[in-house]
């Protein structure tokens, strides 16, 4: 393919998908500064990478070099509240206070329980592909995303996490 072909391709996919990927990354890291890193990690490589990419796996390969960045980020940070009161509802209907409830749950997790709930859970992601995504078991999928929503039960104190 031309190199005009493939970058105009690349620059629609990340005009596409950049929001989308940004929203993963700050459920997994839980900081906006840290999610635009990511996200740019990820599409520097995608870049590189984008002539010898399958269309059909572009989002899962992208998924997976957003994971695998989070992951291996050795500059991880807490998830802190940006303001001390926050509103009492955001613009799309869900509580604020919740929100930032999940979040300091979320937070509490190790990274690899973190971005397992995150992908089973936030992105609604099946079993399968996020062990192919996490490069672990199905198994460990399940148990990690139990062990996390139990830990997350915990700390929030209210069934708000129902999903099974």
């Amino acid at each position: 393919m031309a190199r005009a072909g493939w970058e105009q391709q690349f620059v629609e996919y990340f005009t596409v998908r950049a929001g989308p990927l940004r929203r993963l990354a700050y459920s997994l890291c839980g900081d906006w500064h840290t999610a635009e890193d990511l996200v740019q990690a990820t599409f520097v490589r995608l870049y590189r990478n984008w002539p010898r990419i399958r269309t059909e796996s572009v989002d899962a390969y992208s998924r997976r070099i957003l994971v695998n960045a989070f992951l291996s980020n050795r500059h991880r940070r807490r998830w802190e509240a940006v303001t001390p009161d926050p509103p009492e509802r955001s613009t799309d209907g869900v509580d604020v206070a919740v929100r930032v409830a999940v979040r300091r749950a979320l937070a509490q997790l190790s990274p690899r329980q973190r971005a397992a709930v995150v992908l089973r859970y936030l992105e609604d992601l099946p079993v399968a592909e996020v062990a192919t995504l996490l490069g672990i078991s199905e198994g460990t999928v399940k148990s990690q995303t139990a062990r996390g929503i139990q830990s997350m039960r915990g700390t929030l104190g209210d069934p708000v996490l129902t999903k099974e």
